[in-house]
């Protein structure tokens, strides 16, 4: 395992701090936006700005594509990665922002499962455990009480089809950084260039800069995800990375005048302490 040291591991921490707000940005833009456009126009407008941001990475390391293989396995993580943006799309629009960004921090009990199923992976007890002392947490944080709606449908989709997506990419671990963002960028806009086109939604002029806005928090908060790996411990940024639960509840009670309950904060924590107990 790479050590890292303090000055790495501050700047790598600092790069996620950017990735974090960048990405609660850019969810914000389409929480605002998202019940008035159609959610797969805006993962359209988010993927071709994010293409644009890239083709002069994608220009000078054009000889690395002569490494790509697997296209089937591209292809399943392309169809996996548009299913969960667009559903993830629809459904910050119409939930809280706190309670999309903690139940996204199930995806790594979802992981197990999957990881057990397709990798071959075997999960011991506290891992099965973990899973369960989540599945508590979405349950309290959701409210049981509560009517079920296409929004947390769709963001049990995302979570299930954004795991899918990360058990493909593993199988794809050794292929070039820049294949792999162009293949999933230019696969996004394609992949929901359709539905985009018979769906399309007339934008308002002065909301063009705001909309397109969306791509580029996106595609520069991966900039800042690689950076922070890049430099810091896996097991620090995975203790920072909570503290996007903290900045996005913010964002929600400043922005939207979204005030979680106290059941929120309870299955809040119960996912929190699951996802680190199987992380162990």
């Amino acid at each position: 395992m790479r050590r890292s040291d303090g000055g790495s591991d501050l700047r790598g921490g600092l790069w996620l701090l950017a990735d974090m707000g960048l990405n609660v940005w850019a969810l914000t833009i389409v929480k605002a936006w998202g019940a008035e456009l159609p959610a797969a126009q805006l993962v359209f407008l988010r993927a071709v700005v994010g293409l644009a941001v890239i083709s002069p990475w994608i220009w000078v390391a054009r000889t690395r594509f002569a490494e790509a293989r697997a296209p089937g396995l591209h292809l399943a993580r392309v169809g996996l990665s548009t299913l969960a943006l667009t559903c993830s799309f629809y459904a910050v629009a119409r939930v809280p922002l706190a309670l999309f960004t903690a139940l996204n921090f199930t995806r790594p009990l979802v992981m197990i499962a999957l990881a057990a199923l397709f990798l071959g992976e075997r999960a011991g007890p506290a891992r099965w455990l973990a899973g369960a002392l989540g599945l508590v947490g979405v349950v309290i944080a959701v409210d049981p009480r509560a009517e079920l709606s296409w929004a947390l449908l769709a963001l049990a989709v995302t979570v299930v089809a954004g795991t899918g997506a990360v058990v493909v990419t593993r199988k794809l671990n050794d292929q070039p950084t820049v294949v792999m963002m162009a293949a999933y960028t230019a696969g996004l806009a394609v992949a929901t260039a359709p539905l985009a086109w018979t769906g399309w939604q007339a934008v308002p002029d002065g909301a063009w800069p705001v909309l397109l806005a969306i791509g580029l928090f996106a595609q520069s908060a991966q900039v800042c995800f690689l950076q922070a790996h890049r430099l810091a411990e896996a097991g620090l940024l995975a203790v920072l990375g909570y503290a996007s639960l903290i900045l996005s509840t913010a964002v929600g009670y400043l922005v939207f005048g979204e005030v979680p309950g106290a059941g929120f904060w309870l299955g809040a924590v119960l996912i929190v302490g699951a996802t680190g107990l199987a992380r162990r």
